[in-house]
C-alpha cells in the first residue's frame, strides 16, 4: 500500500516518516477561506471538529480527483487543523501583526487544537474523517518574548500561532492529549482509520 499525503507540512511528513511510513506528498490547492465559508454556511452552529474534518476533506478530494479512478493500493491523506482559545476558532495568523495580537490574548491561558483527517482509499472509492482534539496551555510570555518569536517566521504559517516541535515548543506549558495531534496529525487515529478501511497498519510501514 501506498499513501498519498495531501500536504506540504513538513511535520506532517515527518510524524508519518518517523513512524515508518514514507508518504507520497501532493499538496492540495484549495481556498480554506471559501471552503469554510460553505461550510458554515451549511451549519451555523458547526463545530471547530467539524471546521477542520469539512477542511481535511476538501483538501483530499482536490488531491485524490487527480488520481485515475483504477489507482490500486494507494490511500489518500488529508489533515487541518485549527485552535480553539476562549471560544474563538483561528487558524493561521498569517501577518506578524496578527501573530503578536494572538500571543498577547492567550499567554497564560489554555486553548485546544483540533485536527481534522480524511482518509480515501483510490481502489473501493471509500473514505473515512474523524477529528482528534487535545488540550493545551500556554507559558505567560512576556512582550519581549512575543516579539522575539513572532519575528522568527515560525508562527506565521501554523494552526494558532506556535508549533511544538519547533522553536515555540517552551512555550507550550501543558499537552493534554495526542502530541501528535497538536504538530498536526494524530497517528493513533489514523491507525484506527485505516483499520476502518481494511487495511493494516503495517501495510503501510516501509517494508
Amino acid at each position: 500500500m501506498h499513501l498519498v499525503l495531501a500536504s506540504a507540512s513538513p511535520a506532517r511528513r515527518a510524524l508519518l516518516e518517523r513512524a515508518g511510513v514514507t508518504p507520497l506528498v501532493r499538496a492540495s490547492d484549495v481556498d480554506e477561506a471559501a471552503v469554510e465559508t460553505a461550510a458554515r454556511a451549511a451549519d451555523p452552529d458547526l463545530s471547530p471538529a467539524g471546521l477542520v474534518v469539512a477542511l481535511a476533506r476538501a483538501k483530499g478530494e482536490h488531491v485524490a480527483s487527480s488520481y485515475p479512478g483504477s489507482s490500486q493500493g494507494t490511500l489518500v491523506l488529508a489533515c487541518d487543523s485549527v485552535l480553539e482559545i476562549g471560544g474563538e476558532v483561528v487558524g493561521k495568523p498569517h501577518t506578524a501583526e496578527v501573530a503578536v495580537a494572538r500571543w498577547r490574548a492567550m499567554r497564560g491561558g489554555a486553548g485546544t487544537l483540533h485536527t481534522g483527517h480524511w482518509l480515501h482509499d483510490l481502489r473501493t472509492g471509500c473514505s473515512v474523517t474523524a477529528a482528534a482534539s487535545t488540550q493545551l496551555r500556554f507559558a505567560d510570555l512576556s512582550d519581549d518574548e512575543i516579539e522575539h518569536y513572532v519575528a522568527t517566521g515560525e508562527p506565521l504559517h501554523v494552526a494558532g500561532a506556535f508549533t511544538i516541535d519547533g522553536l515555540g515548543s517552551p512555550f507550550v506549558e501543558v499537552v493534554a492529549g495526542d502530541a501528535g495531534t497538536v504538530i498536526g496529525l494524530c497517528l493513533p487515529l489514523l491507525r484506527r482509520m485505516t483499520l476502518e478501511l481494511g487495511v493494516g497498519w503495517f501495510d503501510l510501514v516501509d517494508p
